[in-house]
């Protein structure tokens, strides 16, 4: 990860190195796709170690993870991997319909505790969490992953430093096919596009423009009343500037980003949201670039964790409580307009 020699002024305030991070010992809660990812970011790409997982589905599975991954502890139940006094901080990977009673279970055990991305289901439940980890003095923090990633980073400076002047205009997709996977089209399970996908351009707007004022959202439905894909128009008159955003998971779009200010734009190739390069143009000058991109990723937000529980910190200023619930107030509100209700709401 290097700026390239073009980079006309080198960056103050880099991403810190993984590595340097604090050592703690990890459980997760969950067993798939996305608990494999951040077993593999702390295990080789931190000082950190992954000592347990738990699947509430069975025994077997949380085995076959722990085998797999090497993770000395499997447990049958998340109610034995909370009460490990060998797990310092608990990673929730469940599915989206239920981060909130995993996450509260960890917090009432004095756990501190990441939970993925979309934070909750809604607002509501995200406030539960919020205010169990305030009561109990823990750390807790959603796994914005993208937030930590050295291009966020790069991007952040670039602005701050006038690089592009003011910001005007916003623009991120998220777009994968999707609808092969049973989690996305269950409404059970908090599925559709926008809580799994949309989050990441959803979340990058709000990084760079913070609250839109006004919020216009036009989608569809599938037939078992998820979002299949989503267009967002978010509005900052205070700032003179819009946010133009796309989510679908009925196919793979560029996903690309872009922030476009007075004198220049910044632009962020595929994936965005993930390790990436980042391109600055100039409105007059010549273009240079950031390689962004790393190994896995998911490193940068475990380290994150790590620094802020060592120095007694509840919260990420990268990511705090207060902004997780700002985005799923939003997220509400483009579910609202564009008609998902989930069971139970």
């Amino acid at each position: 990860m290097t700026a390239s020699e073009a980079t006309p002024v080198p960056f103050t305030a880099p991403a810190p190195d993984p590595m340097d991070a604090p050592a703690y010992r990890w459980g997760i809660l969950g067993a798939g796709g996305i608990a494999r990812k951040l077993a593999d970011a702390v295990t080789n790409h931190t000082a950190s170690s992954v000592v347990a997982v738990a699947a509430a589905s069975s025994q077997e599975r949380a085995q076959a993870f722990a085998d797999e991954m090497d993770v000395p502890t499997a447990y049958g139940t998340y109610e034995e991997l909370v009460a490990d006094p060998d797990v310092d901080i608990v990673y929730v990977a469940t599915t989206h319909n239920n981060h909130h009673e995993p996450a509260l279970l960890a917090i009432n055990a004095g756990k501190h505790v990441l939970v993925e991305k979309s934070f909750t289901q809604n607002s509501a439940q995200a406030q539960l969490i919020v205010d169990a980890a305030r009561d109990k003095g823990v750390f807790v923090m959603e796994a914005m992953w993208a937030r930590h990633l050295p291009h966020m980073y790069a991007v952040r400076e670039v602005i701050a430093r006038g690089d592009i002047g003011e910001v005007v205009s916003v623009a991120a997709d998220h777009g994968q096919m999707l609808t092969h996977v049973e989690r996305m089209v269950r409404p059970e399970l908090a599925g559709g596009a926008l809580l799994d996908l949309g989050i990441y351009p959803v979340a990058f707007a709000h990084d760079i423009l913070g609250v839109p004022e006004h919020i216009t959202a036009k989608g569809r439905l599938r037939e078992t009343g998820v979002d299949g894909q989503v267009s967002m128009v978010f509005e900052y008159p205070g700032k003179n500037a819009q946010a133009s955003l796309t989510t679908t998971m009925e196919a793979r779009t560029p996903v690309v980003a872009h922030v476009a200010g007075a004198k220049g734009r910044i632009e962020l190739a595929d994936m965005f949201y993930a390790p990436t390069v980042m391109t600055v143009t100039p409105l007059d000058g010549t273009p240079w670039t950031f390689d962004g991109t790393v190994e896995n990723g998911f490193q940068y937000e475990a380290a994150e964790c790590a620094r802020r529980v060592a120095a007694g910190d509840t919260e990420s200023e990268i990511h705090t409580l207060d902004q997780s619930l700002e985005l799923m107030r939003i997220l509400d509100e483009i579910r609202a307009q564009v008609g998902v209700i989930y069971p139970g709401e």
